[in-house]
């Protein structure tokens, strides 16, 4: 098995993404990248190029019409001074002219930013170099697995049902309060996943994180910022009456902090870690695949954010791999770890690492994390900006799982089932104050 660390050392210099002039000037490179991505809608680039064009088109128009009027207004008090009243009149129908004519110019000209910010929105990030091509999760590469994995044997139990046995989530009675994937946790069930997110924050306060207690909710313009909307608007609750959307990650309230920011070098880097509910729809999601706590529209996640100078992003990146790594190292659970493939990443990503453990009793490997370098592709939608050698240039953004709860959970309990009850493992009991459930 290959060591990330070697996978992630050496990379291309990183690009600006969608930035009308990158899309212009490298067009070559971004369709590589989309059809990495298996994006279909490659004449969206084309539409943009094309939509810049005639928006520069009327830029030069509106300029120099006004231009114009201002050249006219300046010869109207000269008239008058000289008393051509006659010619200073004449004068003044040509500017009504110009100025009816530049209000006209100046609608063209925000219908046009505003098609262009749409044509924009809708084309994803170019994935890095180092990201191979591929359609689905089954051209996923793996780049490193903690341990040989097997089942537990006969008798082994799925999570659902030891919650049941030992009276830890309640998945019946949160269908009669809310509905499917909203669980009830209670007794020790709810004490573990309180020792989980303990020990998640304080080990990434340990490494220098600064925790952040974000809202739950987010306007529009936050979820533009980070990517959500357009991309993933039918995968949000929203709140019609307020035009708020519920988080479905505190990445987006956490990196939002920085919209429309100025930062100073010295700033850099920025860690911030965060603890919150979030919220999804998973709109169609049934069958076997989501029972118990393999898929929720309420759940409990840490999660960890940088701001970083360009070129530090990719070594970065590799911290925070090898910061997941240990944090799932002490949890005691066989994990694995792997690069997607374009077709498989997220539409903000240009590089992901997924993070797997595996699920000794349903005997298949459970999404827990995903570390991601999205590059400039959100900080030129959220306008964070750093200021350093005179010159003003885009952060590269970064975020990560540290770590989502349900499914490690579940991987918790089936893993650690015995003859006598669950074990715990022993940095978690230390926050739980019980070795055995």
């Amino acid at each position: 098995m290959c060591n990330i660390l070697l996978l992630i050392t050496h990379y291309l210099l990183p690009i600006k993404m969608l930035q009308v002039n990158f899309l212009r000037d490298n067009k070559e490179r971004v369709i590589q990248g989309l059809n990495k991505r298996n994006f279909k809608q490659l004449d969206l680039v084309d539409q943009a190029i094309s939509e810049d064009d005639e928006r520069k088109k009327l830029q030069f128009e509106l300029d120099q019409n006004l231009a114009e009027m201002n050249k006219i207004s300046k010869e109207i008090g000269m008239l008058m001074k000289q008393g051509n009243k006659d010619e200073a009149e004449s004068a003044k129908a040509k500017t009504a002219e110009y100025k009816e004519n530049s209000q006209i110019l100046q609608q063209k000209l925000r219908d046009s930013e505003n098609k262009l910010q749409e044509i924009l929105y809708q084309i994803p990030n170019i994935p890095n170099e180092k990201v191979v091509a591929g359609t689905s999760a089954d051209d996923n590469e793996i780049v490193y697995q903690s341990h040989d994995v097997q089942g537990l044997g006969e008798g082994a139990i799925p999570h659902w049902e030891l919650a049941k046995k030992y009276n830890l989530i309640d998945f019946e009675l949160g269908v009669k309060i809310a509905g499917a994937g909203f669980p009830v946790y209670l007794g020790k069930g709810a004490r573990l996943q309180r020792a989980l997110v303990q020990f998640f924050l304080d080990t990434n306060t340990d490494a220098g994180y600064l925790e952040v207690n974000p809202p739950h909710v987010v306007n529009e313009a936050s979820g533009y910022g980070t990517g959500q909307l357009p991309d993933k608007e039918g995968q949000m609750y929203f709140v019609n009456e307020d035009n708020l959307y519920l988080i479905p990650t505190a990445e987006v309230p956490v990196t939002n902090i920085y919209r429309d920011v100025l930062l100073e070098e010295k700033d850099l880097p920025i860690k911030n870690t965060a603890f919150s509910q979030c919220y999804r729809r998973e709109a169609g999601s049934y069958g076997a695949h989501v029972r118990g706590l393999n898929r929720l529209h309420q759940f409990e996640k840490v999660e960890i954010v940088r701001i970083e100078k360009p070129e530090n992003s990719y070594a970065a990146l590799e911290e925070m791999v090898e910061h997941v790594k240990g944090i799932l190292t002490d949890l005691e659970l066989p994990f694995r770890i792997l690069r997607l493939c374009g077709g498989d990443m997220g539409f903000t990503s240009a590089m992901t690492y997924d993070f797997e453990v595996w699920s000794a009793a349903q005997e298949k490997w459970l999404e827990v994390s995903s570390v991601s370098n999205f590059e400039t592709f959100q900080a030129n939608r959220l306008k964070c900006r750093f200021k350093g050698e005179g010159k003003t240039q885009l952060v590269h953004t970064l975020n990560g799982s540290a770590m989502a709860l349900p499914r490690i959970m579940a991987a918790l309990l089936e893993n650690n089932q015995t003859e006598n009850g669950i074990r715990i493992p022993e940095k978690i009991a230390e926050y739980a104050r019980f070795d055995m459930i």
